[in-house]
């Protein structure tokens, strides 16, 4: 029987089809939006969990308080290499390295533009770099004594940072002082990453005037020891040795595994709001069902009144409707996972075209889409119930008199 009022369902579907059409807009729509914003999320969520597990959870990253953008950090909101002293020195810590980032205005030729520099000893860029498994592709990478060279990013080269084609051995000016371009980084997905200006710290603090600056530390945890339990005293010794009060320090220090965890809390309320603002669509689509099947008991009240006449009972009568309004939602549901993961897709792939980036990656993950089926199925069911109601409330000989 429950075949039965599949099939009957279906072929009414079929008898109004404009209507059923437009009825299911809606649904659609908001299930393809949900289904791309979900996508694209869990994709991005799965890169960035990804590149963490990299980086390895044996990494504490110390940076000052309140830092935005690379480099950005003013006032006395820095860290100097007194705090690189302290921390290299905490029992626990395998190494710690400086990193200087800094914007500045760089030019090639009569095009100017804002980019990031980054300091780092040769030895600690040898580090970072086997760290992260950056290379260099084309050329060498900076060595002792290099004063005015730098290794550019990616797009430097094969990007359209600049008008003017770049290689091995053209000039790059930073902040007025010209820069022999000695080798170029291998891709990262990372558009600022990407267009980094390499180049050794000494140099860089020399011409940005800055004279004890650490923008961010890197450290690695000595095997044997709990990331946590060092992570708690550099903070402390920082603390002391900065003269900073608890809960008061110009200063974070996180773990890897706290930066990830804050990363998908951060990122699961944005998420949550982005669906949430898709879903209202459904709400409309379900408005739009529960008027279609209104519409649709009225027509076929002498259909009603005939098969309650031959011994249909109120609950089948209330199983049909509600089984019809499910196949409308489910419908629309299947046209809106194609549409989203359409979507999805051409997002990844304009992405990746346009803007070069592996960020935004599409997670064609079977428990979005079955589950995107599902609450279609059931927005549908639940817009159907009061309409569902009042065709099984019918009485018959009331329902063969109507006109």
């Amino acid at each position: 029987m429950l075949r039965d009022f599949f099939v009957l369902g279906l072929n009414n579907l079929k008898r109004r089809k404009l209507r059923s059409w437009l009825t299911m807009i809606g649904i659609f729509i908001g299930i393809a939006a949900v289904v791309a914003l979900m996508s694209l999320g869990q994709g991005l969520q799965n890169y960035i969990s990804d590149e963490f597990e990299k980086l390895g959870s044996d990494k504490i990253i110390i940076q000052p308080k309140g830092m935005g953008p690379p480099g950005s950090a003013g006032g006395s909101l820095i860290l100097t290499s007194k705090d690189l002293r302290v921390i290299k020195n905490v029992r626990g810590v395998e190494w710690a390295v400086g990193m200087l980032l800094k914007q500045g205005q760089a030019s090639v030729g009569d095009e100017v533009g804002i980019g990031f520099a980054s300091g780092l000893t040769p030895e600690d860029r040898k580090t970072l770099n086997e760290l992260q498994g950056w290379g260099i592709i084309e050329g060498r990478n900076l060595k002792k004594g290099d004063k005015f060279k730098v290794v550019v990013g990616y797009n430097h080269i094969h990007k359209d940072i600049w008008d003017k084609p770049l290689r091995i051995g053209s000039k790059i000016k930073i902040e007025g002082h010209e820069f022999k371009i000695v080798g170029v980084m291998g891709k990262i997905g990372n558009p600022i990453d990407d267009g980094l200006l390499h180049v050794d710290k000494d140099v860089l603090k020399d011409i940005l005037s800055v004279e004890d600056e650490e923008s961010q530390i890197m450290v690695k945890t000595a095997p044997g020891f709990d990331t946590e339990e060092v992570a708690d005293t550099i903070e402390r010794k920082l603390r002391k040795s900065r003269g900073e009060r608890e809960k008061q320090e110009t200063f974070n220090v996180q773990t890897s595994e706290q930066l990830l965890n804050t990363f998908q809390n951060i990122f699961a309320v944005v998420q949550g709001v982005l669906v949430g603002i898709a879903a209202i669509s459904l709400l409309v689509g379900g408005i739009g069902i529960m008027n279609t099947m209104y519409t649709s008991v009225v027509e076929r009240t002498k259909e009603i009144g005939t098969m309650k006449a031959i011994g249909a009972r109120n609950s089948q009568i209330l199983l049909l409707f509600l089984i019809e309004s499910g196949l409308l939602g489910l419908v629309g549901g299947l046209i809106g996972v194609a549409i989203g993961v359409g979507l999805a897709k051409s997002a990844e792939y304009l992405a990746g075209l346009y803007i070069g980036t592996p960020l935004l990656q599409a997670s064609m993950d079977p428990v979005i889409l079955v589950g995107a089926l599902i609450f279609s199925f059931v927005i549908g069911t639940l817009s159907g119930i009061l309409p569902a109601l009042q065709a099984s409330r019918l009485k018959p000989v009331d329902a063969l008199r109507y006109e």
